[in-house]
């Protein structure tokens, strides 16, 4: 946060608990029961943060016209690259075929919110690498696809806590980033505080403690407005959040940074 250069983070949900897996054919053609087969054993597999086995699962439809199996096709590449030690090129690589997926999800089905979600998030990742003009030209598109995803499925938590956070980012840029901004487009991406809490608050209206950067985000988006007495609770509850993933204790100990600095 605090950078033109978004970042853009989502859940990466823990394994609760292993059982038998059994590996479907590979087939060249994905065929209706065989369609809902792979999406139940790659939603299994995410849920158990199994990034490799599903990657390599999904891999095997990457020519599939199904935005359903694309799109988390998408997830799995991009969650690869996100993977501790992993090969600069490597992740320069998959975050790319991220993308390509995405794209061709949304193409397959414009009405899958899914597709427009993680098509903002991996043309947000590979702004990274075209520089910084591309990267806020990018990120009116990026909100553009967010709104989409949301309209189309007005649940979906993250949807709603990706664009807070993209109105978080934007909102306390520092002057001379907005500077930059205002030099390369006569008209940049601006947000305030309060935008970015309305989203906050309605992802956990959707879900309740859902995502433990959720409940930070509103931590840090009520002390940026001033108001202490609520930053201290959601920042509290990001606290005691069950730290399940490495985000989740990451998330613990910038809530407890925060909590001893705020008093």
């Amino acid at each position: 946060s605090g950078s033109v250069a978004l970042v853009l983070g989502l859940p990466a949900l823990s394994c609760l608990g292993y059982e038998a897996f059994h590996w479907v054919q590979s087939s060249a053609v994905l065929h209706a029961a065989g369609k809902e087969e792979v999406l139940e054993q790659a939603d299994y597999l995410y849920s158990c943060a199994d990034t490799e086995k599903l990657y390599q699962l999904l891999l095997q439809y990457k020519d599939s016209d199904e935005a359903e199996v694309l799109w988390r096709l998408a997830r799995a590449s991009r969650d690869l690259s996100l993977l501790p030690d992993m090969e600069a090129k490597r992740k320069k690589q998959l975050i790319f075929e991220a993308f390509e997926y995405a794209r061709r999800a949304m193409e397959k089905d414009d009405q899958c919110f899914a597709a427009h979600k993680w098509y903002a998030v991996c043309l947000s990742d590979v702004g990274d690498y075209e520089g910084i003009k591309v990267k806020i030209g990018n990120s009116y598109i990026i909100r553009e696809h967010l709104e989409r995803a949301v309209e189309l499925n007005p649940k979906d938590a993250t949807s709603l806590h990706i664009l807070g956070y993209w109105c978080f980012a934007f909102a306390e840029l520092p002057w001379y980033q907005r500077k930059v901004a205002a030099a390369l487009f006569s008209s940049p991406p601006v947000s305030t505080y309060e935008e970015a809490l309305e989203f906050f608050l309605k992802a956990e209206e959707v879900d309740p403690d859902f995502y433990s950067k959720n409940l930070l985000m509103l931590g840090k988006t009520y002390s940026a407005m001033k108001d202490k007495e609520k930053a201290l609770m959601w920042l509290t509850k990001a606290k005691e959040y069950p730290a399940h993933t490495l985000e989740d204790k990451d998330v613990h100990k910038e809530a407890v940074d925060l909590l001893k600095r705020l008093g």
